[in-house]
């Protein structure tokens, strides 16, 4: 599965998901955009990419921020070529009871989580429609598929990004561009420690016991970027160990 001589974003690739995404997209032979709000992270990412043979950049800038996303798009074209592969995988989330959750932290859950998506794709689907080309591959989420306690805002974002999946992939469906999401189980990633989970705990619970390594999402990922997933679209590819069955 080859991807040589495409050119690839992946929104928060300095660590957790997004790393992982970026580095086996670059092992697959695309040049890769790493965009993070995290400067140092994404340095740290692009330069681990060029130590192991790849081609990658660091780009700076906050993905739920239309400026900002077009000087991120401008500099990727200039450095790297017109974009054929997105992943839309910059994200926040939070734990709080539903009575407590502001409209700020609502606002701003969804300007990341969903807006952010809006923002990318728009800026990069007319390389995608000049080349008659393109993989969109958005990060959702298993809680928007089972629902979470003290997590509406989070799981209300995911939910729109998987209804944007599903908008797009139609509208795109005759233009040589698929657009899938894949929402991952209960990863062990930065984010996931950072929160108030027992890791090892939930682990347990799971059917595989054991927790998703960000490498499960970005292979998955990685198969929906490829030429082999042409006739795919508007689908989803779960990541979560026998989390939730469809």
């Amino acid at each position: 599965m080859s991807l040589q001589g495409k050119v690839a974003v992946v929104t928060g690739g300095a660590r957790g998901i997004g790393q992982a995404v970026a580095t086996v997209l670059a092992e697959r032979g695309a040049a890769v955009a790493v965009w993070d709000l995290n400067a140092e992270g994404a340095e740290k990412t692009a330069a681990a990419i060029h130590e192991a043979g790849g081609t990658a950049i660091a780009v700076t800038g906050d993905a739920a921020d239309a400026g900002a996303v077009a000087a991120s798009a401008a500099r990727t074209r200039e450095e790297l070529g017109p974009v054929h592969i997105l992943v839309n995988n910059a994200g926040t989330t939070a734990y709080q009871a539903f009575t407590s959750i502001s409209e700020e932290a609502w606002d701003r859950m969804i300007g990341i989580n969903l807006k952010g998506p809006f923002l990318v794709t728009k800026a990069l689907v007319p390389d995608m429609l000049t080349a008659g080309w393109g993989r969109i591959v958005n990060i959702s989420s298993s809680s928007a598929q089972t629902g979470a306690p003290a997590m509406a805002h989070y799981v209300a974002s995911k939910g729109g990004v998987i209804g944007l999946t599903r908008a797009l992939a139609v509208e795109y469906a005759d233009k040589g561009i698929t657009v899938n999401h894949v929402p991952p189980g209960f990863i062990d990633t930065p984010l996931v420690r950072q929160g108030p989970v027992d890791v090892e705990a939930v682990a347990a619970t799971m059917p595989m016991k054991r927790a998703g390594q960000p490498s499960d999402v970005a292979y998955a990922v990685a198969y929906l970027a490829s030429d082999q997933a042409g006739y795919i679209t508007g689908q989803t590819l779960s990541a979560n160990g026998g989390r939730y069955l469809v």
